[in-house]
C-alpha cells in the first residue's frame, strides 16, 4: 500500500482513527481542477487535519453515472494532494452520520450549497446542518480565494515535466491519443471560417535605461529598435490562416498609416480581408515600451465608439454574403466599437438560420464588458476574471461561476482561461451533463503572454470547425498557446510547427 492509498479511509475502520477535529470538505471530486485547489487550500489553512468526504457511486449513478470515475479512482485523485491528510468515501453512511463519527472542527462547503441551506430545500443538508451543531461545529461556505496572475518567474525544470505529465493524463483521461490529434490537425485544411472583430496593430519599442530625469523621479530611456505587430481579431485571423483553415476577416479601420501597415499584414498571412473605413476614427494603435524584454508601459491611441448605422449595415450584409462558404464564425471583441449589439443579433440569426457555428471572445483587460451576451454560442473563451464580472460573481467557487456562465448563456461549450494554471473546457453531452477537463499551461516562463489567448481561440475554433470535438481541440490549443509565447510580439503559429509539437508527445 503506497502512502496515498494509506490516507484512504473506509467507513467501517472510522472509529479506529483519531481525527481530532479535521476540518471536512464535501463533493464529489470527479476532475480535480485549479478550483477544486483553492478551495481545499482555504479549508487546510484553517485547521490542522484536512478530510475530505467525497460521494458514493450509488448518489452519482442517480445522475449520468457514466461519466463519472468510480470512488476509489476519485479518492485516490483526491489522496495524491498533498494538502489532503485523509479522504472517506460514502458508500452506505451519508455526510450527517460521518459527522457524527468524526465530530469535525468545521465543514467547509463552496458557496452554491449556500442558498440551499438557506432555502431548507435538501433534506440531507438540513440534517447536516443539525448534526454539526450538535457537535459544536460550524458551517463555513467558501470557494478559496480568487486570484488572476501568478506571482513566481522562477524556471522550474521539474514543474514543467509535471505539466507535461498533467497534460498526457488529461488527454488519456479524455481518451484522446497522438494519432487522433494528427488526424484532426490534417484536416484543417479542409475548413473555412470567418473572423470578425476589432483590428489593433501593435508596436514594440525596445529601450535601455540611461538614468533620471533632473527634472523630475523619471527614468529617462533610450530607443533602441522598434517592431510591429498584428493585434486583435486580426491577429486571430492570421492564426487561423496560419493554421491551414481558409480565413475571411471582417473588420473597421481608421484612414491612415496604419490602416496600410494592417492590409499588408493581411496579405502576408493570406487573408481574404474587407476592412470598412471609418473616418471618425483612427486604427487602433498599442505602443509598448520594453526593457530587456520586460514591459515598462504601454500607450493606447483609439475610439471606443460604436460604429454608424451605414458602416453597421454593411458588415452585416457581408456576413450574410459569405454565410455559404464558411464552417464557423468567430466573433473577437476588443469592445472598441465594431461588435455593435446589431451586428451581434444579426450575427446570431445567420448563425441559426445557416446552421452554422460561431464562436466568441470577449477581452476586457480594460475596458468595460459583459461575457453574457455571447448567448446560445457554440463556445465561448473567458478569462476568470471576465467570467466573474459578467454574473457579479466575486468569490464564488470556480465550478459555480463556470455553470452559472453556461446556464445563462445557454452556450454549449465553455472554455475558461486561468491564465498561468491554462484553462478548463466544459463540454455539454447528451441528457444535460457537462464533462469538464482541467488543460495546464505548458510553457513555466514565457516570453510573451500577449497572444496565448488568441491563439487558444484560433486552435478551438479551427478545430471545432473541422470535426474535432472540444476536448480533442483543446489537447491542440494547449501546445498551440505554449509555442505562442515562446516568442516576443504577438505571432500567428504556423501548422508545421504544431504537428511538431504533437509528433515530439510520448
Amino acid at each position: 500500500m503506497n502512502a496515498s492509498q494509506k490516507k484512504i479511509i473506509l467507513e467501517k475502520d472510522l472509529q479506529s482513527y483519531n481525527l481530532r477535529r479535521p476540518i471536512l470538505c464535501y463533493g464529489h471530486f470527479n476532475v480535480i481542477h485549479p478550483g477544486h485547489i483553492r478551495y481545499l487550500e482555504y479549508a487546510k489553512a484553517i485547521g490542522s487535519t484536512l478530510c475530505v468526504v467525497i460521494q458514493s457511486d450509488r448518489e452519482l449513478l442517480s445522475h449520468q453515472g457514466d461519466y463519472f470515475f468510480n470512488g476509489s479512482e476519485r479518492a485516490l485523485n483526491l489522496a495524491s494532494l498533498q494538502l489532503v491528510d485523509y479522504v472517506i468515501v460514502l458508500d452506505k453512511l451519508d455526510l450527517s452520520k460521518i459527522i457524527k463519527e468524526v465530530n469535525p472542527k468545521s465543514l467547509v462547503l463552496g458557496r452554491e450549497f449556500e442558498q440551499a441551506f438557506e432555502e431548507k430545500s435538501s433534506a440531507i443538508l438540513n440534517n447536516t446542518a443539525t448534526q454539526i451543531e450538535s457537535v459544536g461545529g460550524s458551517i463555513i461556505f467558501h470557494g478559496g480565494d480568487v486570484h488572476y496572475s501568478q506571482s513566481s518567474l522562477a524556471i522550474d525544470i521539474p514543474a514543467r515535466q509535471e505539466k507535461e505529465l498533467s497534460y498526457l493524463a488529461a488527454c488519456k483521461r479524455q481518451k484522446i491519443h497522438k494519432i487522433d490529434l494528427l488526424k484532426r490537425i490534417n484536416n484543417f485544411t479542409e475548413s473555412s471560417l470567418l473572423v470578425i472583430g476589432d483590428t489593433i496593430l501593435d508596436q514594440y519599442i525596445a529601450c535601455e535605461p540611461i538614468g533620471m530625469s533632473a527634472e523630475a523621479p523619471v527614468v529617462v530611456m533610450r530607443e533602441l529598435d522598434e517592431d510591429k505587430f498584428l493585434g486583435g481579431a486580426g491577429i486571430v485571423a492570421a492564426n487561423v490562416s496560419a493554421l491551414g483553415a481558409k480565413c475571411y476577416y471582417l473588420s473597421v479601420v481608421g484612414t491612415d498609416q496604419n490602416a496600410d501597415i494592417v492590409r499588408d499584414f493581411l496579405n502576408e498571412f493570406n487573408i481574404e480581408s474587407s476592412l470598412l473605413e471609418d473616418q471618425s476614427r483612427p486604427t487602433t494603435f498599442k505602443i509598448r515600451y520594453l526593457v530587456e524584454n520586460q514591459k515598462m508601459f504601454r500607450v493606447s491611441r483609439l475610439k471606443e465608439h460604436n460604429l454608424n448605422k451605414l458602416i453597421e449595415k454593411k458588415l452585416i450584409k457581408k456576413v450574410n454574403d459569405l454565410s455559404d462558404s464558411i464552417d464557423g464564425i468567430l466573433v473577437c471583441d476588443f469592445l472598441y466599437g465594431v461588435i455593435t449589439p446589431n451586428l451581434l443579433d444579426a450575427i446570431k440569426q445567420i448563425s441559426k438560420k445557416k446552421n452554422i457555428p460561431f464562436y466568441c471572445d470577449l477581452q476586457c483587460s480594460s475596458q468595460l464588458g459583459s461575457i453574457l451576451k455571447f448567448s446560445d454560442s457554440a463556445l465561448i473563451c473567458p478569462t476568470e476574471r471576465e467570467a466573474r464580472i459578467g454574473i457579479g460573481a466575486k468569490d464564488d467557487g470556480l465550478e459555480w461561476v463556470a455553470n452559472q456562465v453556461l446556464n445563462q448563456t445557454n452556450s454549449k461549450n465553455l472554455v475558461m482561461k486561468l491564465g498561468a494554471d491554462g484553462f478548463i473546457a466544459y463540454e455539454r453531452k447528451p441528457g444535460g451533463f457537462i464533462n469538464r477537463q482541467p488543460f495546464p499551461s505548458l510553457s513555466q516562463n514565457p516570453l510573451d503572454v500577449t497572444g496565448a489567448g488568441d491563439s487558444v481561440l484560433a486552435a478551438l475554433a479551427v478545430g471545432m470547425s473541422s470535426g474535432a470535438s472540444l476536448m480533442e481541440s483543446s489537447a491542440i490549443a494547449v501546445r498551440v498557446a505554449a509555442a505562442a509565447v515562446e516568442t516576443i510580439g504577438n505571432q500567428p503559429i504556423k501548422l508545421q510547427k504544431l504537428k511538431e509539437k504533437i509528433e515530439g508527445l510520448y
